[in-house]
């Protein structure tokens, strides 16, 4: 049984079986469209995340000229 060659989706190449094409045929479109719909998806995201923070304008923050000191410590 566990030697049975026509017991696998593979043949012995390791290569898709005529039972695993006929198997995946009624899912591959839908699996195509999903993958390019999830690529769409996160290209826009990407790219409107990339203008969103490009746009940004940093000019009206306060950039001091010098580094903070920490504060003194005072002995008892």
């Amino acid at each position: 049984m566990f030697n049975d060659p026509q017991s696998s989706y593979y043949n012995c190449r390791q290569d898709f079986g005529p039972a695993l094409i006929r198997a995946r045929r009624p899912f591959v479109v839908k699996n195509a469209l999903t993958g390019l719909g999830l690529l769409a998806l996160t290209g826009g995201i990407y790219y409107y995340t990339l203008r969103a923070v490009g746009q940004d304008n940093f000019e009206d923050v306060k950039v001091p000229d010098t580094p903070r000191q920490p504060p003194k410590k005072i002995d008892p």
